[in-house]
């Protein structure tokens, strides 16, 4: 809004009738927030180099359950036949965007607008896939990994459950992580690495609030909130996502997952971004198409939290 002036005296700039000052634009733009993605860091994406090269699905064979027998001396063996399902990644996802602009506008901005409007697109196309990703992986995790009677053997661990999520406060933050890692190593998940958490950014907030203000009681020798990544506790590498699933269940709740990076897989196949004339109008366009896939490849190495403020 212009400087006010006096009854009587005009107005010269440039929402004013005379407009002899002139309105000027900043070519820099405005920086803008984008959520922060996670994905890379909490998957393993090692088939993405075989189904880059062609096919639809990659068959993943597993290590058959074997069983050990009690020996008695002069006994007749048990022989058995071991045998797995494989387990399939499918390639049957897809995100495009496209934008069109004329040329008489590409030709007049003084901005890059293609080089703008891609970064954008990368940074929305990520996000949203996130999203989805995140959002599937409370359907497929382990029963014993998840809800109020948690643990394959104890039975007995409060993650949060339906119409009664687990409220976090500075108390028992540390308590709840440290749960997670117990259900993960009562399946037997190795702990020593590649254990991830992603939580929302008011839950990281409270974990600065805790005891573990101090960087050096997570191990991490550095400064326990940060960007995205937040630090390290036992056994978990924590991140912070706002594209975590929620839901209203009285409050509003979110889903907080874990595990390791073994259990989820996602796959990029194709990631196509072009320049291109439309043809029926006078102008340019940008197109952008990424497919994927993704699975929960091994349900008792991954879990979730349901949890409230």
């Amino acid at each position: 809004m212009s400087m006010a002036v006096a009854a009587g005296y005009p107005q010269y700039d440039s929402d004013g009738q005379s407009r002899f000052i002139p309105e000027l634009w900043e070519k820099g733009l405005l920086a803008k927030l984008y959520p922060k993605q996670v994905m890379a860091a909490i998957s393993n994406t090692k088939y993405e180099g075989k189904i880059k090269e062609h096919g639809d699905r990659v068959i993943v064979r597993t290590i058959p359950d074997g069983t050990i027998r009690e020996y008695s001396k002069g006994q007749d063996l048990i022989f058995e036949h071991l045998e797995s399902t494989p387990v399939i990644l499918y390639i049957d996802h897809g995100r495009y965007y496209g934008t069109v602009v004329d040329s008489i506008d590409l030709f007049q901005t003084d901005l890059e607008l293609f080089n703008m409007f891609t970064k954008e697109y990368g940074e929305r196309m990520a996000d949203n896939i996130d999203t989805h990703v995140l959002a599937s992986i409370k359907a497929e995790v382990h029963a014993s990994n998840k809800n109020a009677t948690a643990g394959v053997d104890s039975a007995d661990i409060n993650l949060g459950a339906s119409a009664a999520p687990f409220q976090v406060t500075k108390d028992n933050v540390i308590d709840f992580i440290v749960d997670c890692g117990t259900v993960l190593g009562e399946q037997d998940v190795p702990l020593n690495e590649g254990c991830w958490m992603v939580v929302p950014t008011w839950f990281a907030g409270i974990i600065q609030k805790s005891d573990l203000k101090d960087a050096s009681m997570t191990g991490d020798g550095t400064s326990v909130l940060r960007n995205g990544r937040i630090g390290v506790i036992w056994p978990f590498t924590l991140y912070i996502s706002n594209s975590l699933p929620t839901a209203t269940d009285g409050v509003t709740c979110w889903d907080v997952p874990f595990g390791h990076k073994m259990a989820l897989t996602y796959a990029s196949q194709f990631v196509k971004t072009q320049r291109f004339q439309p043809e029926k109008a006078f102008g340019e366009g940008v197109k952008g198409l990424n497919v994927f896939g993704h699975k929960v490849m091994i349900p008792a190495a991954i879990g979730c939290g349901y949890v409230r403020k």
